[in-house]
C-alpha cells in the first residue's frame, strides 16, 4: 500500500472569504498530496465564487474546485452537515472567538488568523480549550516563517547568544484611506483595532519566539494622525521581557502604501542581529561579538536543511503554516505558531492598549479581563 494511501488527506473548510481568502486557497492547492478544500463558508452569497475565480490553476482544477467544493452561509450550517479536519478562519477579528470555539468543540482543528481574540479572557478558553479537546490551532503569525528565524530562535534559547540587553521591532505597514473605507469594521474598536492589534501583533509575537520570553509589563502611547478610522493609526510601546530585557515596539499604517516594512533588532551579549522584511523583501544582517558578519553561515544552514525549494516556499507563509499544522495534526506535536503564541500575544497588547487609556504602566498579567472595544471613544 502507498505512503498516499495510507496518510488520508485532510479537509479543510475556509470561513470567510474576504481578502485574505486567496493566500490560504492557494496554500490549500499547493498542498493537494496532503490537504483538500472541501467547503467553503460566508454570509455574503456572492463572496465564495468571487474567491474561488481569483485562484491562479490552471481550468481543469478549476472546474474540480467548483464542483466539489460545497458552500454554506455559516459555521453552523456547516457543522450540522460535516465536520472537516481543519477550520481555518479569516473572519473580523471581533468574531475569531465564537468560531474558534465552536470549531474545536466541534473536534476541528483550528487555523487562525491573527490576532486571536480581542478579550485576554476568550485568548486564554480558546488557548485552554485547545489543550483539553487536544485540538490544535495553528496562529497566522507568519513572520515566525520566514528564512532563518526558526534557527536563530534555537540559538538564542541555547544560550549561544548569551544574555539580551535590548530590542526593537517596528512595523510601518502604510495603508491609505481606501483601506479603510472598503469594509464599515475596519479600524474599528469592537471588531479590528489598529496598527498595533491589527498589522503589528504577529511582529511583537516574532520578538517574544525570537527572545525565548513574554512581556511582563508596558508602557504606551496611542495617536490618530493621517487616517479616519476609530482606532489608532500609530502607537508606541515600552515593553519589559520576563527575562529582563527592554522591547520597544513601534507600529503605524500612516507612512506610505507602496513602503511596507517589518524590522528587527536584538543586541545580546554575543553580537546582534537586524532582520526583517522591506517593501517585500527579506533583509538579514547578523554580527558577532566581535563585529563580524556571520549572516552567511545562517544561510548555509538554512539552505542545507531546507533546499531551495524550502527557501522559495517562505514566499507563501500560508503555506508553510498549513504544512507545519498538517504535520503536527499527524505527529501530536504543537504548531511553532500555536495557541499559546496566540494567547500571549493578545495578552500583552491588550496591555499595550490599557497603557495608553489609564496612562499608567501595566503588569502582565493581571487582573483585568480587559477588551479592545474598552477603548471606544479614547479618541473622542
Amino acid at each position: 500500500m502507498s505512503e498516499k494511501e495510507t496518510v488520508p488527506v485532510l479537509r479543510v473548510a475556509l470561513v470567510g472569504c474576504g481578502r485574505v481568502g486567496i493566500k490560504h486557497l492557494n496554500a490549500i492547492l499547493k498542498a493537494n498530496d496532503s490537504l483538500s478544500l472541501c467547503a467553503l463558508v460566508d454570509s455574503d452569497k456572492r463572496a465564495p465564487s468571487a474567491l474561488l475565480e481569483k485562484i491562479r490553476v490552471n481550468d481543469r482544477k478549476a472546474a474540480l474546485l467548483l464542483s466539489e467544493v460545497q458552500i454554506f452561509p455559516s459555521l453552523d450550517a456547516l457543522l450540522l452537515a460535516d465536520t472537516p479536519d481543519i477550520v481555518a478562519i479569516t473572519l473580523p477579528s471581533g468574531l475569531h472567538f465564537e468560531t474558534a470555539r465552536k470549531a474545536l468543540l466541534a473536534g476541528c482543528h483550528v487555523l487562525l488568523e491573527k490576532p486571536m481574540t480581542l478579550r485576554t479572557s476568550e485568548a486564554k478558553e480558546l488557548f485552554e480549550l485547545s489543550e483539553t479537546t487536544g485540538k490544535h490551532i495553528a496562529m497566522g503569525h507568519i513572520y515566525r516563517y520566514l528564512p532563518i528565524m526558526e534557527q536563530l530562535h534555537n540559538d538564542f534559547a541555547a544560550g549561544k547568544w548569551g544574555k539580551i540587553s535590548h530590542g526593537s521591532v517596528i512595523v510601518r505597514w502604510g495603508h491609505d484611506q481606501s483601506y479603510y473605507d472598503q469594509a464599515v469594521w475596519r479600524g474599528t474598536w469592537k471588531l479590528d483595532g489598529g496598527a498595533l492589534m491589527n498589522q503589528s501583533i504577529h511582529a511583537l509575537d516574532l520578538m517574544c519566539y525570537l527572545m525565548n520570553t513574554v512581556p511582563v509589563s508596558a508602557v504606551a502611547q496611542l495617536g490618530k494622525r493621517f487616517r479616519t478610522l476609530e482606532a489608532e493609526d500609530v502607537g508606541i510601546a515600552a515593553l519589559r521581557m520576563e527575562n529582563g530585557a527592554l522591547c520597544l515596539l513601534e507600529g503605524t499604517t500612516a507612512t506610505h502604501p507602496g513602503d511596507h516594512e517589518a524590522s528587527f533588532y536584538i543586541n545580546a551579549e554575543f553580537g546582534s542581529i537586524r532582520v526583517g522584511l522591506r517593501r517585500g523583501l527579506p533583509f538579514f544582517d547578523i554580527i558577532d561579538n566581535k563585529g563580524k558578519k556571520i549572516t552567511s553561515k545562517y544561510y548555509r544552514h538554512e539552505l542545507k536543511n531546507k533546499g531551495i525549494k524550502g527557501l522559495l516556499a517562505s514566499k507563501n507563509p500560508h503555506f508553510l503554516i498549513y504544512k507545519d499544522l498538517n504535520n503536527a495534526i499527524r505527529t501530536g506535536l504543537y504548531p511553532i505558531a500555536d495557541a499559546h503564541s496566540g494567547y500571549k500575544s493578545v495578552e500583552s497588547m491588550l496591555a499595550v492598549y490599557q497603557s495608553a487609556k489609564e496612562r499608567r504602566q501595566i503588569e502582565i498579567p493581571n487582573n483585568d479581563d480587559f477588551s479592545l472595544e474598552q477603548m471606544s471613544g479614547f479618541f473622542s
